[in-house]
C-alpha cells in the first residue's frame, strides 16, 4: 500500500498542540543551478561542521586517535554500564505497561487512521532497518563467545581476572554452557533493543501524527520544554541526534564491511584488510546514494522486502540441512533460559561478570541507543494508523522472537558443531568469519556463503539510504520532502565517517564512537519517556 500524500493531516479525534511554529520557518533555501538546499541553518550548520571536521582529523591523525578511541570506550563501559542497564531496564518496563495499559487503544494519526503500509512491508522494513548488518555479524560469534567463556569458566591472566563469561559460567558443563550463552545473546537482541527504538518512535509518530509537530525529535520535549522546544535547547536535542545517528551508522556499516571483507576473502581469495574494507564502504555507499535518490517507497522498500526474502531463504537451508531437531527444541529452550536469566542479566549493580556487562552489555545499549533516532524516525514514518498497543506488541515482540529464531538457527547450529561434531573451525576463526566457517560444515557452502555476502551488503544499503532519509529530516527542521543533495550529502558522510573509523582503529574506533555517541542520547530518551507518557494522555481514546 503507498504511503499517503499528506500523512501530517490526522484523521479523526486527536488533540493537536497548539503552536505558532512552521515547518522549516527557521530553514535556509539556497538554489545553486540545478541544485538546491532547505536545511535548518542551526542544526545543519553544527552538526555538518562536526562530522567534517571529525573525518578530517581522523583521517590526518589516525595512528594518534586509534589509542584514543580504545582508551574512550574502556572507559565509558566499565563506569558507566549501570546507567546503560538501568535505562535499558526503565524502556522496556515503559513499553509493557503501555500494551496492557487503557493508552494502548489510542491510534497513532487519529482515532479513524488506517495503516498506511500492509504488514508484510511494514515488517520487512521494521527488520531491514533496525537490526539486519548486526545479526548477520553477530548472529554466530556473539552465541559461540558466551558459549565458549562460559565453558571455560572464569580464568585469570597474569593473577587478573578474565570474567568475560555472562552469570559466572558453567565451567565444563557444555549444554548449561549453551544454555547461558544462548540466553545471554537474546538478551542483547530481543526486548531490549527492541523498547529502545519502540519508545523513540512511539514519540515521534504520537507528536507528528497526532500533535501536529514537525516530524523531529525535539517535537517529543514539547510537554516538557514547551515553546524553548523551537530554541536553542531544541537544537542541540537534534544535533545530539544527528551525531548519534550517524556514528550509529557508521559502527553497523563498519561492522558490516569488514563481514564482507572476510567473505570474499574466504569465496574468493581477496585482501581483507583496511583496504577492501574502504572500497566496500565506497562502493556500497555509491549504491546507496541511488537509492536515496530514488526514495522510501521505490528504493529503502523494494530493499527491505529482497533482503527480508533472502534472509528467509538462508534461514530456512539451515534449518533444513542444519541440525533440524535441535533447532527446533532449542528456539523453546533458548527462549525459556532466557526468561529465566533475564533478572539476573539485566541487574545493573553488585555484578562479578564486569567485563561481560562493560565488554558486551554496554556496548550493545549504547549502539542501539545511538541507533534510536535512525530507527525510531524509520519506524514512526511507516506506522502511522497503528494503534500504540498494535505498535507495541509489533515493534517489541515480534522482531523479539524473530531474533530469538535467527539466534537460534545459526548461533545454535555453530555451538551444536562444536559440541556434538567436534567441528572448533567456526569458533577458532575471526568473529567477521565465523559465519562463513559455520556454512562451511554445511551442504552447498559456496552458494549460502555468497548469499550471505549480499546480504551483508543489502542490508548495509538499506542502513545507509534510511539512514541518510532520517538525518536529512533532522536537519532540514523535520520536512519531510527536502531536496535531494542534501541527503546525499549525509549519505556521502555516513562512509567517510565509517572509513575515518576503519582506518582510526578499526572495531575498537567504532565501538567508542558508538558509546560515546549514545551516551548523551540515553538522557535524551529518558526525558523523552516521561514526556511521551503526558502526551499520551491527553489524547482521546477511541470509542
Amino acid at each position: 500500500m503507498a504511503e499517503k500524500n499528506d500523512p501530517m493531516i490526522p484523521d479523526g479525534d486527536v488533540n493537536p498542540i497548539d503552536t505558532d511554529y512552521q515547518v522549516g520557518q527557521d530553514n535556509i533555501i539556497v538554489n545553486v543551478g540545478p541544485f538546491g538546499l532547505d536545511i535548518h541553518n542551526r542544526v545543519f550548520a553544527v552538526s555538518g561542521l562536526a562530522v567534517i571536521a571529525f573525518v578530517l582529523l581522523t583521517l590526518l591523525f589516525h595512528n594518534q586517535v586509534e589509542p584514543m578511541f580504545g582508551s574512550m570506550r574502556s572507559w565509558l563501559t566499565t563506569n558507566l554500564s549501570w546507567f546503560f542497564l538501568s535505562a535499558g531496564n526503565i524502556f522496556v518496563i515503559v513499553c509493557l505497561g503501555l500494551i496492557v495499559s487503557p493508552l494502548g487503544r489510542i491510534r497513532l494519526g487519529g482515532t479513524e487512521a488506517t495503516p498506511d503500509y500492509s504488514y508484510t512491508a511494514w515488517f520487512s522494513m521494521l527488520f531491514a532497518a533496525g537490526m539486519g548488518i548486526g545479526l548477520m555479524f553477530y548472529g554466530v560469534s556473539e552465541p559461540l563467545s558466551h558459549f565458549g567463556s562460559s565453558f571455560a569458566g572464569i580464568t585469570t591472566e597474569n593473577g587478573v581476572r578474565t570474567d568475560w563469561a555472562p552469570l559466572g559460567a558453567a565451567a565444563g558443563d557444555a549444554e548449561a554452557a549453551a544454555r547461558l550463552g544462548m540466553a545471554a545473546t537474546i538478551y542483547h537482541w530481543a526486548l531490549h533493543p527492541w523498547a529502545i527504538y519502540a519508545i523513540m518512535a512511539l514519540g515521534l509518530a504520537l507528536f507528528s501524527f497526532n500533535k501536529g509537530l514537525p516530524l523531529t525529535i525535539r517535537s517529543v520535549f514539547y510537554p516538557v520544554l514547551g515553546e524553548r522546544v523551537w530554541g536553542w535547547p531544541g537544537h542541540i536535542i537534534d544535533i545530539i541526534a544527528v551525531l548519534a545517528t550517524l556514528f550509529g551508522l557508521a559502527t553497523s556499516l563498519g561492522l558490516g564491511a569488514s563481514q564482507a571483507a572476510s567473505g570474499l576473502h574466504y569465496l574468493f581469495g581477496l585482501p581483507e584488510g583496511n583496504t577492501t574494507q574502504v572500497m566496500l564502504v565506497i562502493g556500497i555507499t555509491a549504491i546507496a546514494m541511488m537509492s536515496v535518490v530514488a526514495g522510501l517507497d521505490a528504493g529503502v522498500k523494494r530493499l527491505s522486502e529482497i533482503n527480508m526474502i533472502l534472509a528467509i531463504l538462508l534461514l530456512l537451508f539451515v534449518i533444513i540441512v542444519g541440525p533440524t531437531l535441535a533447532i527446533v527444541t532449542g528456539f523453546f529452550d533458548n527462549m525459556l533460559a532466557y526468561f529465566q536469566n533475564l533478572p539476573a542479566l539485566s541487574n545493573p549493580v553488585g555484578r562479578e561478570d564486569a567485563n561481560f556487562t562493560s565488554g558486551w552489555t554496554a556496548f550493545y545499549w549504547a549502539w542501539w541507543i545511538s541507533w534510536s533516532p535512525f530507527v525510531g524516525m524509520f519506524i514512526a514514518r511507516v506506522s502511522r494508523g497503528r494503534s500504540v498497543r498494535e505498535f507495541m506488541v509489533s515493534v517489541l515482540l515480534v522482531p523479539s522472537a524473530a531474533c530469538v529464531l535467527w539466534m537460534t538457527v545459526f548461533g545454535g547450529t555453530a555451538i551444536e558443531q562444536y559440541v556434538q561434531d567436534g567441528y572448533k573451525t567456526a569458533a577458532e576463526s575471526a568473529l567477521p568469519l565465523q559465519l562463513f566457517s559455520m556454512l562451511d560444515a554445511l551442504p552447498l557452502a559456496q552458494i549460502t556463503s555468497f548469499i550471505g555476502i549480499i546480504l551483508v551488503i543489502v542490508f548495509f544499503v538499506t542502513s545507509s539510504d534510511s539512514g541518510s532519509l532520517v538525518i536529512d529530516v533532522i536537519s532540514a527542521g523535520g520536512k519531510v520532502d527536502a531536496p535531494t543533495p542534501q541527503r546525499v550529502f549525509w549519505c556521502t558522510f555516513e562512509g567517510l565517517v565509517a572509513i575515518a573509523l576503519i582506518l582510526g582503529g578499526g572495531l575498537v574506533a567504532l565501538q567508542a564512537m558508538a558509546v560515546s555517541s549514545g551516551l548523551p542520547f540515553t538522557i535524551v530518551l529518558l526525558v523523552a519517556t516521561f514526556s511521551i507518557i503526558k502526551g499520551l494522555s491527553s489524547e482521546p481514546k477511541p470509542a
